[in-house]
Parts: C-alpha cells; sequence; structure tokens
C-alpha cells in the first residue's frame, strides 16, 4: 500500500467523522441526538485506532519490515520527523475539538429552550417558577403561600379574652396558567389542620365592545368592596376591615358560579352569579346571589388617582339557613372570644347589602374610607340592617408607590425597589385604620370599634413581616362578654407568597 493510499483512507475517515455531528444536529431528536453523540465518540476511537494502524503499517512497508509483525507490535508515538503522522494527529484533535464545540452548543441550545422538548422557557414570577411554551401561548405557574401569625390580648375585663397564641393562617398550595386566552386557577387552603378549595375556576380573556373583558366559571372571590374583593395576601392590614367583614353575604366571601369583569381605561365593572362554596354536600339548593361593582378614577395622573366606587348584593337564601347571628371577630384571627354580636335573627328569607368606596393614592401616599350596609329579611319578625364603616391610611417610608390598582379597584402587589434578597432595605410602610360596627338595629344587637396602626416590611415582591397594634372596644348585649369591655391586641405574621 503506498503513501497516497492511505491519506486517501484518512481524509475519508475524516469526512466521515466531521459528517456525524451535522447529520445528528439536523435529523435526530433530542434521544437520538444523545446517542448519536455516543456513537460518534466511539467512531472517533476506532478511526484513530485504524489511522494509526496503517501509518504503522506504511512505515513497516517503507523500512522492510514484515506487516504481521508491525501489526502485532505496541503502538509508539510517531516521531516529530514523520509528517504524514503529524497531519493525522492533528486532524484527529480538529475533529474532536469541532465534536465538542458542538456539543456544548447542543447543550446551551437544551438550556436555552428550558430543559428540552418543548423549545420553551422558564421564568420566575413572585417568588416561583414560570413555565411557558416557546409562543407564549401555554403556561403553568405553581403557586402557594404560607402566612403564620403571632397575637397577644391583654386588658380585657374578661380574663378569658386576655390569651396569646400561635397559627398557621392561611397555607395553601395550587397552580394556575393559560391556553392561549383561557386561563385556571386552583387553590387548596390547608390551615387548621382542614383542607378547603378556594379559588379554583376557568377564565376567558376576550373582547367585548372593544374593551377588555374577563368571564370566570368556577369558584372564585367575589368583587364586593375593596377589602372584601383582595385577597389576603395584599391587604395593607393583617385582617380585612370592618365593611369587608359585615357586608360579606352569608355565603361567604367565594361564590360558585359566573362571574364577568369589563375593563375601562380609568373605570371597571362586574357583576357575578354565584351559588354557594364549594361546601354544598348536594342535600338541599344553593343560596343564589347576584354581585356587582364598578369604580372609576375621574382623576388619573402618574403621581396618583382618585377612586370612586360602589357594590350591591342581593342573595336568596337557601333551605340550610334558618337564622342568622353575625359575630365578626374584630381584633385578630386567633382570639375567637374578641366578637362583636349581632344578636340572632329567626327565619331569615333574603338579603340586600350595599357598599360605597372614596380614596385614591398621590405619590407614596394613600387613603380611603368604605361604608357597608345590609338587610336581611325574615318572615316572622321586621327587617334588621347591619352597618360598617371603614377609615384607613397608609404611607410608603421608602418613596415607592403604594400596591393598588387603579385598574380593578382592590390592593395589588406593592413593588420592592430595593429588595432585601439583593442588598437592599426592602419597603417600609406605616398604616392606620378606624373601623366602626354597629348592630343596634336589632333588639340586642351590639357595637364595637378598633383601632388599628401597623407596619409593614416588604423584604421583596413576595414576602413580608407585618406588626399590627389594635386597641378594641366591644359593648355585646348578648353571649358571654355582656357590656362594654376593652382591650390591646398585638399580632404578628411573616408571609411568603409564590
Amino acid at each position: 500500500m503506498n503513501r497516497k493510499h492511505t491519506r486517501a483512507l484518512a481524509a475519508g475517515a475524516l469526512m466521515g467523522l466531521a459528517a456525524l455531528p451535522a447529520f445528528a444536529a439536523d435529523t435526530a431528536s433530542e434521544t437520538e441526538l444523545r446517542e448519536l453523540i455516543r456513537q460518534q465518540a466511539e467512531q472517533i476511537r476506532l478511526q484513530s485506532e485504524q489511522l494509526q494502524a496503517l501509518n504503522q503499517r506504511l512505515s513497516a512497508l517503507e523500512g522492510g519490515a514484515p506487516a504481521a509483525a508491525v501489526a502485532d507490535a505496541p503502538a509508539s508515538p510517531a516521531s516529530p520527523a514523520d509528517p504524514v503522522q503529524a497531519q493525522v494527529d492533528a486532524a484527529v484533535a480538529q475533529t474532536r475539538q469541532d465534536d465538542l464545540a458542538i456539543l456544548q452548543a447542543q447543550v446551551a441550545q437544551l438550556a436555552a429552550g428550558g430543559g428540552g422538548g418543548g423549545d420553551g422557557n422558564v421564568r420566575w414570577r413572585r417568588g416561583g417558577p414560570e413555565f411557558r411554551s416557546a409562543d407564549g401561548e401555554f403556561t403553568f405557574h405553581p403557586r402557594g403561600r404560607v402566612m403564620a401569625d403571632f397575637s397577644s390580648t391583654r386588658g380585657s375585663d374578661f380574663d378569658a379574652r386576655n390569651i396569646n397564641g400561635t397559627e398557621m393562617r392561611q397555607v395553601r398550595l395550587g397552580a394556575e396558567g393559560t391556553m392561549g386566552p383561557l386561563g385556571y386557577k386552583i387553590d387548596a387552603d390547608f390551615a387548621d389542620n382542614d383542607v378547603s378549595i378556594k379559588d379554583a375556576y376557568l377564565s376567558w380573556d376576550t373582547r367585548l365592545g372593544g374593551l377588555p373583558a374577563e368571564f370566570y366559571a368556577g369558584n372564585k372571590l367575589k368583587d364586593r368592596s375593596i377589602d372584601g374583593a383582595t385577597t389576603l395576601t395584599r391587604t395593607p392590614f393583617m385582617e380585612r376591615n370592618a365593611v369587608a367583614s359585615v357586608g360579606s353575604s352569608q355565603s361567604g366571601y367565594f361564590g360558585l358560579g359566573a362571574q364577568m369583569k369589563l375593563i375601562g381605561q380609568n373605570w371597571h365593572y362586574s357583576l357575578g352569579i354565584t351559588g354557594d362554596d364549594l361546601g354544598n354536600a348536594g342535600a338541599e339548593s344553593d343560596a343564589l346571589t347576584f354581585t356587582t361593582r364598578a369604580h372609576w378614577n375621574p382623576v388619573k395622573r402618574p403621581a396618583g388617582f382618585l377612586h370612586l366606587g360602589g357594590w350591591y348584593v342581593h342573595e336568596d337564601f337557601g333551605a340550610d339557613v334558618e337564622s342568622i347571628n353575625k359575630v365578626p371577630r374584630i381584633a385578630s384571627n386567633f382570639n375567637d372570644n374578641i366578637r362583636v354580636s349581632a344578636s340572632s335573627i329567626a327565619d331569615v328569607t333574603r338579603e340586600e347589602a350595599w357598599g360605597a368606596e372614596l380614596g385614591g393614592t398621590w405619590r407614596n401616599f394613600w387613603a380611603f374610607g368604605e361604608y357597608a350596609r345590609r338587610t336581611i329579611h325574615s318572615s316572622t319578625v321586621d327587617a334588621v340592617d347591619h352597618a360598617a364603616s371603614s377609615v384607613y391610611a397608609g404611607w410608603l417610608i421608602t418613596g415607592e408607590k403604594p400596591g393598588f390598582s387603579a385598574r380593578s379597584g382592590v390592593w395589588g402587589t406593592t413593588r420592592v425597589s430595593r429588595p432585601v434578597t439583593d442588598g437592599g432595605i426592602g419597603t417600609w410602610e406605616l398604616a392606620a385604620r378606624f373601623d366602626r360596627y354597629d348592630f343596634t338595629d336589632a333588639p340586642r344587637g351590639g357595637e364595637g370599634d378598633a383601632w388599628t396602626l401597623g407596619l409593614n416590611w416588604y423584604l421583596n415582591d413576595w414576602s413580608r413581616l407585618m406588626l399590627n397594634y389594635v386597641r378594641w372596644t366591644t359593648d355585646n348585649q348578648v353571649g358571654a362578654y355582656q357590656g362594654r369591655d376593652s382591650g390591646n391586641t398585638v399580632n404578628v405574621r411573616a408571609q411568603v407568597v409564590f
């Protein structure tokens, strides 16, 4: 065999090696690609051995030594003076470097595509991962929240009210996502060693009359009052205000049914037709609830806006609702003994409730006032009114804008300019609120009020620490804690939401 023939064999082998990566990159799936890369490495090793054997045979023929003896002899490095072997070694080394570069590029491409298989990506959203397809049409976002509270009460004339302790206010896991204009959300709550479903609905984003519109089917928070329509993780205080509590319909904050929202440039309108939440066992008919709310921003500037709003609820009770005795907690969710009693109303049939909202934001300040009146009808006694009012304001000490959504008229996420996780000081907020509970329209209805001073420290967009001091007063006419009583409650919360 002559030198020219050997060089042709080597060139053919190298051309075959060079063609393998391109073929794998163009035609193979991810699984096939990995197998081809493994085969390529093995092929490189075999071709290298063959080239070394060919070169040894060539050297043996040129030197007159028997080919078989040379082939059986151990391979030794070629002399630096051998130009053929040097070219072959350089070609093999270059091929291996090219293969490594191709492999690195393929790994980088897989990483950029979110792990391969879908050409999508993963991004972090509010502390959790969101999986997104390459065209953005499909998303999946795991959700969760942990809210751990501590509460301590002193100063009451009743020893049973002077208690302290801890509780997991909310522990939720769930998911949300989109499929084009369609969306979904589901949250399961595990607080108090009990599992319950909260949000569980499908949504559809579209346009109606040229305006953005949102439609929902399932179990969802009703759009009623500012705090009542806001998830608890975003309200500026640890508990919702008196208007949200007293103005709540008998079926609760959530309702299973259909809701819609129409959004204008500086206003929104919502309408919902719902029954009970997911707790109805199916033995009786659901309550039937109609809820509507609207807000308008007559002034809307980059520095702030003015908010005007109102809402109305009508509910026909189901057969399982025979009487109503409103007794809201007014100091903390933990302390079950500090309540205002409205006195029981028997043989109830239906109710109406309405509310008004006024407030706004300016730079790093915010202030709102709300009022609610609920009328409960009975087949045996006169209708009874429950009333509540709430006035509250806040100041973001570190200069951020308030986390209030002018688009929907509810509390949103407070955007932290200097997160603690990035070496900053986070966002600090000082807030104050006055709540009034008035059930005196009933013959033995009570009344109460609460002053709350709050300090919030937002570590980043998805975690915060909260401190609330509540000075409360109750005057109940029925129950275990009758007469005028007052006290002081301190509440602390650590919260993470993703």
